[in-house]
């Protein structure tokens, strides 16, 4: 393509570029629903296909993009149940309780913080989501006895005011050339 911004296949010692940041940006708002969403990104960016498909390769490989998914709105599907559960460390001494839990296909996300002393001793966090509270509530109490963690808090969403991928290219630091 005249004008290209593509300077050839990536090395990897190489790392990521504005033009990376400028496809990874287009691509957080979804593949254009075209016949040919590839090369529709490339004209936005100077590219042809190929370039573009090339240097997508080279991110995944990369472990920049993680996956390609369809982005589900989860309510209108029926899963209406969303919940946060607060976990205390446990005394069972069964092994690491922060990756046990994220072992769980039912969790997904779970985080460790630290504990706010004598006003707030949970530490480990995890989020399920199900198409009824009670579902829900029956997951975690199974996980509960299989991680030998009895002290935990299930925190229900009752309103969801924004959702949108942990990190965006726009809204998160990445300089837009």
């Amino acid at each position: 393509m005249s004008g290209s911004l593509f300077t050839g296949p990536k090395r990897r010692e190489e790392t990521v570029d504005p033009v990376d940041i400028r496809l990874l940006s287009l691509l957080e708002e979804g593949l254009p629903f075209v016949s040919h969403p590839y090369v529709e990104i490339g004209r936005q960016l100077q590219m042809t296909e190929s370039e573009v498909l090339e240097r997508l390769k080279w991110l995944r490989e990369e472990g920049v993009i993680r996956k390609f998914r369809a982005r589900i709105n989860q309510r209108k599907v029926g899963i209406t149940a969303n919940a946060l559960v607060a976990w205390k460390r446990g005394e069972s001494g069964n092994g690491d309780v922060g990756s046990l839990l994220a072992s769980y296909p039912c969790v997904t996300h779970c985080y460790e913080r630290l504990p706010v002393p004598g006003r707030w001793e949970y530490i480990f966090y995890t989020v399920h989501h199900g198409y009824s509270r009670e579902e829900v509530l029956e997951e975690v109490l199974a996980l509960s006895s299989r991680i030998g963690v009895a002290d935990y808090l299930v925190l229900f969403s009752t309103e969801e005011f924004k959702r949108v991928p942990n990190v965006r290219i726009r809204e998160n630091g990445g300089i837009m050339p």
